[in-house]
């Protein structure tokens, strides 16, 4: 085992920095030995002859002035100690580590703007700029190389190609994203192999108006730089496996997204019934699961952006991974959308995305794991740019309850526009200057009993919900949970039920919800008190 020594030199007292070097090493397989503040030489000799470390890591944190004496100093102990053969490398801010620079005493020298990941190439032997080289080009490998280090993925979709391209590449060569998430048009979505439905006036409505294999081509060859992104695209909402085949064969998706039960009449982006659509997702999650890709149910916060109370949200949770693990799918990117409906605490949305994950959990075996995904909800973004900043980098804090896996990054500008690249940057920046304070020591807020109690209370009413399907369906259906027809009734005669749904001839819309300290509630309308899964299910058997 490596062993590196840390020391803040001359009167430097600042040693927060060394600190959280020295901790990214002991992530990374290294022994580490801080001496703390104000070291100095005569003690830093002492310690690297009897420690006798592979690295000694030196920090300085005052004026440059000061700094060029002390290397002149430290120059003549490494000479007259021996030490030349020993690596010397050096952190503190721009002025000072410039300085450092000149002095070439310093093998490697950081000064503050170096990501994470770049810090940890180097405990790995890997140069912090030669991306090409350490970038894997999967999900589960990339997730391998950095956690617990989340990857950072957001979404882009310019209203042209060439737009789009061009900021594919910039963010790209930006380095500060490990997963572009490309946004088709509308028109695109819906029509994209039956262009003689297209309307043209629409074009660039929603994202990017790809119209040929050759587009998405295009996008991906501009992504191989920089970083080396991994490319995704949300699927279709018509011809999901064409979509699925095609997104895969030209930008190499990195997963696969796709509903459970939207992208019907329930949203009104297909005309598909209900348990057709359902049967066509399945079809699509087999066939990534066939191919070894992992796939994400974009199902549970759906309902929760149509204000469904947060049982329900818990239950559909469950739901799209069950649907996803009977599809023979591995890998499942779970998806835990915070600030949805926009009223909902913090504590409250931690239980709920606890409630969540833990009833995936039950799920998992040696043939099926979790990928957690966590992201902000974008309806709560504020139009004020500094106001939606500080929301962004809240919301990310409160998710990394979850340790996820990925951070679904939320634009701050997607409250007013769909995100330029600078923009897309600022914000992953945003969310990496979260990380570097929060990421390791995050505090066990999941142990707030106001946290547990609702989270077991939402486990609890979930799992009565889910029991209600089965004896909705009892003896019609082998397997309830993953039965378009069975699904699709439950969602007609309002077992699952949205308060957004009233109006639409397909489906119920006759439940209220209520947010009671930031939490959402089904109510009965003659009391206005909460109602139960049990309560609600009793008018349906």
């Amino acid at each position: 085992m490596k062993k590196i020594l840390g020391a803040a030199i001359g009167t430097c007292v600042h040693v927060g920095g060394l600190h959280h070097f020295l901790k990214y090493a002991e992530t990374e397989g290294y022994q580490t030995i801080s001496l703390g503040p104000a070291v100095p030489f005569f003690r830093l000799i002492r310690a690297i002859q009897q420690e006798k470390p592979d690295i000694i890591a030196l920090s300085y944190r005052m004026t440059p002035e000061v700094a060029i004496i002390l290397f002149e100093q430290l120059k003549s102990i490494i000479k007259n100690n021996g030490f030349e053969s020993l690596s010397f490398i050096f952190g503190g801010p721009l002025p000072v580590a410039e300085v450092a620079r000149q002095s070439k005493i310093f093998k490697v020298v950081f000064d503050g703007t170096q990501t994470i990941e770049e810090i940890k190439n180097y405990f790995r032997g890997q140069s912090s700029k030669n991306h090409s080289h350490n970038a894997a080009n999967t999900l589960l490998e990339r997730i391998e190389q950095k956690y617990p280090y989340p990857l950072l993925r957001h979404h882009f979709g310019r209203p042209t190609l060439m737009e789009t391209i061009e900021g594919v590449r910039t963010i790209a060569n930006a380095g500060v994203v490990d997963v572009i998430s490309l946004g088709p048009d509308q028109n695109a979505q819906e029509y994209f192999f039956h262009p003689e439905k297209m309307d043209f006036l629409q074009d660039g409505a929603g994202g990017v108006p790809l119209r040929k294999p050759e587009d998405l081509e295009a996008l991906y060859r501009n992504s191989q730089t920089g970083n080396f992104p991994l490319m995704r695209c949300y699927a279709g909402t018509q011809e999901l496996l064409k979509w699925a085949i095609m997104s895969v064969s030209t930008i190499h998706n990195a997963w696969g997204a796709i509903p459970l039960c939207w992208y019907s009449v329930i949203d009104g982006r297909s005309s598909r019934p209900i348990d057709v659509a359902i049967r066509e997702h399945q079809v699509v999650m087999k066939w990534y699961a066939e191919q070894g890709i992992p796939v994400e149910v974009n199902e549970s916060h759906q309902w929760s952006l149509r204000d469904a109370h947060d049982s329900l949200a818990v239950a559909m949770a469950f739901l799209a991974a069950y649907n996803a693990k009977k599809m023979g799918v591995k890998n499942y990117v779970a998806q835990f959308m915070f600030n949805t409906p926009p009223e909902t605490s913090s504590s409250m949305d931690i239980a709920k995305m606890l409630a969540k994950m833990e009833l995936i959990e039950e799920l998992e075996d040696p043939d099926f794991s979790m990928i957690r995904e966590v992201r902000a909800g974008i309806a709560h973004f504020s139009p004020i740019p500094s106001v939606a900043q500080g929301q962004l980098a809240a919301s990310a804090v409160i998710s990394l309850t979850l340790k996820p896996h990925i951070i679904h990054v939320v634009g701050y500008s997607e409250g007013d526009h769909a995100t330029y690249p600078d923009e897309l940057i600022n914000s992953c920046n945003i969310v990496h200057g979260v990380l570097r304070n929060c990421l390791y020591g995050f505090p066990r807020i999941i142990d707030d009993s106001l946290i547990t109690k609702r989270k077991d209370e939402l486990k609890h009413e979930a799992r009565d919900l889910l029991e209600a399907i089965k004896l909705f369906a009892k003896g019609t259906s082998n397997d309830p949970w993953a039965d378009p027809v069975v699904i699709a009734n439950a969602i007609k005669t309002g077992l699952f039920d949205a308060p957004h749904f009233r109006g639409n001839p397909y489906l119920f819309g006759k439940i209220t919800t209520r947010m009671i300290n930031g939490a959402c509630y089904a109510i009965n309308i003659e009391t206005g008190d909460p109602v139960s899964e049990k309560e609600r299910a009793a008018a349906f058997y």
